[in-house]
This record gives C-alpha cells, structure tokens and sequence, in this order.
C-alpha cells in the first residue's frame, strides 16, 4: 500500500489483505407506516377515548411513592427563572403561565411534546429557591391535570406519557411536597393512571426512541409505584426485546442520529436509577446497552469534543459528552468502526475523520434523516477542517424553515452530488424516501495509515449512476488523501444515458479561512489556532473548476455561523468521472 503524496499519485491499491469489508442495505419500512398501519393506529386512538378506556383506567391510587430516581440530565436556570416569572417558553414559542389550558392552538410541535412531557421540572428542580420553584411546579401540574386528565391524543400519547411519568418520579419531591391533600391525591392518582394507560398503549403502534420512552415510563412506574412488580416485569420485558434492535451490536442507534443515541443513553440512565433509589440493582440490560452506546457515541466525537450533525439531530456539545462520561462504566471508551451503524473513524497524530459509510435510517425510525450519504468531518486538533452544515433536532430554539430543510439535503454536507439533486430523495415532511439503498465498505491499514472504500447506489435508477469515496490518512495524520469517483452502474437498472453535471463539496469549519491558490485548482486553509492546510484537487479526464463559495454552520446552541466551502465542479464523460484531492498539514 503505497503512501499518496498528492492528486496527482494514485491511492494505495486495495489488494493487501483488509481488516474489514461489509455492504449495509436500508431497512425494512422506508416508505413509513403503510395504509393499514395508519388506519390501526387511527382505531386505536378512537379506542383510548371511549367510556370503555376510561373504566379500563380506574384504580387505587397510591398513596405515596416508594423513592425518587435521580434526574441524569441538569435543567437550565435560565428557562427556570423566565417561568418563575411567568413565562413558559421552549422551541421559540412563549405560553403566560397565568392562563395557560394545555390545549392552546399555535404553539408548535416542539413546545407541546416538552409541555406535555413536564420536562420544565427540570429546569424549576435546578433553581436554588427551592419555595419558589415548588409553588410554580405545583401551579403548572395543577392546570395541566385540570385540563389534560382525561385522554387527549397528543397529551397521552404513549412516549410523552412516559416521559411525563418518569419526570413525575425524579422530581416527586418538587411537585409532592404541598400540605394540600387533595392535590397530593389527584397527582398520584393521575401517576397510577398514566401507569394503567401505558399498559395498553406502550407497545401499540410504536417504534424505536418512541417505544422505549413509554417502557420505560412504565418500568420506573412499576418499579416506583405501590404494587407495580407485575408492571415492571412486563415493562422490563417489553425493553428487553426493544433495545437489542434499537442499539446495534457495534452500539450504534438504529436511526442512526446521535441525537437519539445520547437522548436514550440518559433516559436509561434516568430508568435505571429508579431501582437502584431503593436500594436494589438495575437489571443488566441497562447496563449491558450503555456499555455500548457510549463507546460508539464517542466514536463520532471529532477534536474538539462535540460530534456533528448527523441525520437530523444538531451537534452534540462536549459538556452532554462529558456528563455522560463520567455515568457509564465505558463512557471514555471510543469506538473507531460501526459494522452495523455505518460510522468509521479515521484517526492520527491531531487528525480526526468520521465518516458517513452507510444507508439512510428508515422512515419508520426517523422522522428527520438527512440525504448526506458517504459525508465526512475532519478536525486539526481542536479545530473542525471539514464539517457539515448542522441539524434541527435538539435545538432549543427553531431555526427558519427555508434553513431547516436545506440542512438535510446532499449539498449541505462534505460529499458528492450529482445535478445538485439528493442522493436519498426528502419528502416535504422531512423524512427520507427512495434514493440508497446499500452502501458497500472495505477498511485497509498498514504503517502508512488508513484507508477506507465506500460506494453508494443513491444516483443509480434516476441517473444509472454509482457514487464511490476513498479516503487515506497518513500515519502521522498530517495528510488526507481522497478520491471520488462516478462510475456507470449495472446494465440491469434503470438507467438514463446522459452525461451530468457534479459538484464535491468541502464545507469548511468555523473560523476557517481559504484563500485560492495562483493555479486555480487549490486553496490554503487557515484554522483558528494558525495551522495551513493545502488542499489540492485534479480531475483526472475533462475540464473542471474549483470554487471558494459562502456556507454556514449551525452549532450546538443554535447560532448560525457564516463559513466558507470548498465546491469542485465537473461533469461526467461516458457516464463517468474521477476526482482525485488532498488536504496535507504544513508544518508541525
């Protein structure tokens, strides 16, 4: 395997012996739920709001709970402090606490799933006049079981009503201490009823991170709530099914967002707790799921401790990293291959490559992915080089709708497009359709670096197009060394003879600046800590042209930061083309 040097030089053959080969396909079910599905779930909901249900749900309510499971994940003292002052305000949206039903119209999706789920106890339970915090979580679950506590579609929906359960249970003691009796009695027994709900509802027409909020809502009740065993034991069994398909071997989530990953990281964590509040150990599935999410989450973490935007989720800052870190046993592991997840890791010396190397999630686990097949990030130590344009979910502010959906298209992130069209094809409800279907993978390395092959069929049946990536880095980290290539794809597909326009995007890292060089074909790259990266690029047949051009980045608080990309621009020849590139580190 000989070292590259630069575009010009081939890269290193393929035929020493690899350490890894795999072709991952997209699951079953891109198309989202079918008709039937839709139609079931339409019934089941009617169902939920009969008399029938409603005797269903009747019971004893508890009249204490037996411990309170410690909240992982802190609260933010500044949205606490704006609902001491009245004010209920997430995802942009600002609901007066004086007044507020629950059932207003307008408020967007993002602020009722929050509202609904009592996730503000979090940031009422951080504040440090604890008098205050309590008289304002009492006032706001008494107006929501005031208006909310018969069965309304979204409030009871079963992941929010897990979710509400299990904010219930971590912070009883700001919502339980009042003297009011009556009070007391109407939350433990909205508590008991949300438990006899979920028993119906948890595993009905759900799916994924959707499932195991409403398992494990229904776990910490059973566990938590007088006389739940028989609830927990068919909760607990319920996750032991879920989460083996959920989390792949290699730890990655099945809607491949790391978003998700690290939201079911702290909700096990959240569910764990409630046995261990009593005294007792968590079944080993929780643990046993941790150990491998950790690792694979941290296996996407680039220098400067945050991981990217990957298939709709917004970048992950380092404190949620570190947090998580210090509660899993595996937590400062990282995990460099994802054989089932599609994620690789490429490190060495202060270089960090992650790389996209798999198929869109299904429709039926995400409602967001992203067209950015075979997209990579880089960093120079703490410094991002190559990035991506950034992601919604996770945001806690909303970001404009023309932005929001061009962040999940192919040119919004550091890989290949054919006639400026997605790779996976988006639907106007932002999930995925048709487009990949299997991404291919070969992993070299020797003691001159690593070397990594991936294609994709996302551009074969409209464009009879198949789209491949190789990317080397050095031993010494100080050189990336790429190649893109579009090559014809198989007779047996659909395909349209024409010849097609392209670009391969590099879209540049906050601070980074690029200045062209005198031949056109190259650039200097300057990261915020004065380090040069040249980068170089050659087409190996017909013309071409580098362009230095505006893009953006979206961090992990929401700000929108102005960047730079690099755009290479070509067109094929016989349905065809061969883009060779290097980034290569001068100096130390």
């Amino acid at each position: 395997m000989a070292r590259p040097s630069s575009p010009s030089d081939p890269l290193p053959p393929d035929s020493h012996a690899g350490d890894e080969d795999a072709s991952l396909r997209r699951g079953e079910g891109d198309r989202g739920l079918s008709l039937s599905e839709k139609l079931a779930a339409g019934l089941t909901a009617r169902l939920y709001a009969t008399p029938l249900h409603r005797f269903r749900l009747r019971g004893r309510f508890p009249l204490k709970l037996l411990a309170a499971p410690a909240d992982p994940v802190p609260g933010d003292p500044h949205i606490g402090e704006r609902i001491l002052a009245g004010r209920l305000i997430h995802a942009g949206h600002t609901a007066m606490t004086r007044d507020i039903t629950f059932r207003e119209a307008g408020p967007p999706a993002q602020w009722l799933e929050w509202a609904h789920g009592w996730e503000w106890l979090r940031d009422l339970a951080i504040l440090p006049d604890r008098e205050a915090a309590k008289r304002a979580a009492e006032n706001l679950v008494e107006r929501w079981l005031a208006n909310m506590g018969e069965y309304d579609a979204l409030g009871w929906r079963a992941d929010l009503a897990g979710t509400r359960l299990m904010m219930a249970l971590g912070h009883a003691p700001l919502i339980l201490s009042s003297s009011n009796q009556i009070y007391r009695s109407a939350v433990l027994s909205a508590m008991a009823t949300w438990a006899r709900h979920l028993d119906r509802a948890a595993r009905r027409g759900t799916e994924g991170l959707i499932q195991a909020k409403a398992l494990c809502g229904l776990y910490a009740a059973g566990t938590l709530i007088p006389g739940g065993e028989v609830r927990a034991s068919a909760a607990l069994a319920g996750l032991n099914q879920l989460l083996p398909a959920l989390v792949l071997p290699d730890g990655g989530i099945a809607s491949r967002s790391a978003v998700d990953a690290l939201a079911l990281a702290d909700l096990l964590i959240f569910t764990a707790n409630a046995p261990e509040a009593l005294g007792n150990r968590a079944p080993p599935v929780f643990a046993d799921t941790l150990a491998r999410l950790a690792p694979a989450l941290r296996g996407l973490m680039l220098g400067d401790g945050q991981i990217g935007a990957w298939h709709g989720g917004a970048v992950i800052g380092a404190d949620a990293l570190d947090r998580l870190s210090r509660k899993v046993a595996t937590g400062t592991e990282i995990r460099r291959g994802g054989r089932w997840s599609g994620y690789h890791r490429l490190s060495a010396g202060r270089s960090v490559v992650v790389i996209d190397a798999g198929p869109p999630p299904s429709a039926r686990l995400s409602s967001s992915g992203h067209a950015g097949t075979l997209a990579f990030e880089m960093s120079d130590g703490p410094d991002r080089l190559i990035t991506n344009c950034g992601g919604v979910r996770g945001l806690e502010a909303p970001l404009a709708p023309a932005l929001a959906s061009g962040l999940s298209t192919t040119a919004a992130h550091s890989t290949l497009v054919i006639a400026d069209t997605n790779s996976t094809r988006i639907r106007d409800d932002g999930t995925l359709a048709a487009g990949v279907e299997e991404v291919t993978l070969a992993l070299r390395s020797n003691v001159e670096g690593q070397l990594i092959e991936t294609s994709h069929n996302g551009y074969a049946r409209r464009f009879g197009m198949l789209v491949r990536r190789r990317l080397f880095l050095t031993t010494d980290g100080t050189e990336l060394a790429g190649e893109d290539l579009i090559e014809a794809a198989p007779a047996g597909l659909l395909r349209r003879s024409a010849e097609r326009a392209f670009d391969v995007r590099f879209h540049l890292g906050p601070g980074v600046s690029a200045t062209p060089t005198a031949d056109g074909m190259g650039a200097l790259l300057k990261t915020p800590a004065g380090r040069i990266w040249a980068f170089k690029v050659r087409l190996e047949s017909g013309a071409g042209r580098l362009a230095i051009e505006p893009s953006v980045w979206v961090d992990a608080a929401g700000n929108i930061q102005r960047t730079q990309q690099l755009v290479v621009s070509g067109g094929t020849q016989k349905m065809a083309a061969d883009v060779h590139w290097s980034l290569k580190r001068a100096g130390k």
